[in-house]
């Protein structure tokens, strides 16, 4: 979905909620609402992305935020980095939740 295609849904959401304007104390909580998510078709192509362009597996967490950041031009979700992981996941792809914890030396031969 464009951007155009998605605020004009917005707007009509809106007009149909308050068709005599939005109330002043109702700002916040539609701000809040209206927070950016991915499509399930933008899930797919930072997915699709991330395998491509990895050297190395398995993709993690900063890795999935970083894509997500260059597709919304905002900080990632927890739920769109959740939605990224489960498709990885379910093509098999390993994914690394906690990339910044210290990695268990391999046993001495």
């Amino acid at each position: 979905m464009d951007r155009s295609t998605f605020l004009s849904g917005v707007v009509r959401w809106l007009r149909a909620g308050y068709p005599e304007g939005v109330p002043r104390g109702d700002y916040l909580p539609l701000f809040a609402l209206l927070r950016r998510q991915l499509t399930d078709e933008e899930i797919g192509r930072v997915a699709t992305e991330l395998v491509e362009s990895s050297d190395r597996d398995p993709i993690d967490r900063i890795d999935v935020g970083v894509e997500i950041s260059k597709v919304t031009q905002e900080l990632p979700r927890q739920e769109d980095i959740d939605r990224v992981r489960t498709t990885l996941e379910a093509a098999k792809w390993p994914f690394d939740d906690e990339p910044l914890a210290p990695k268990p030396e391999p046993p001495e031969e």
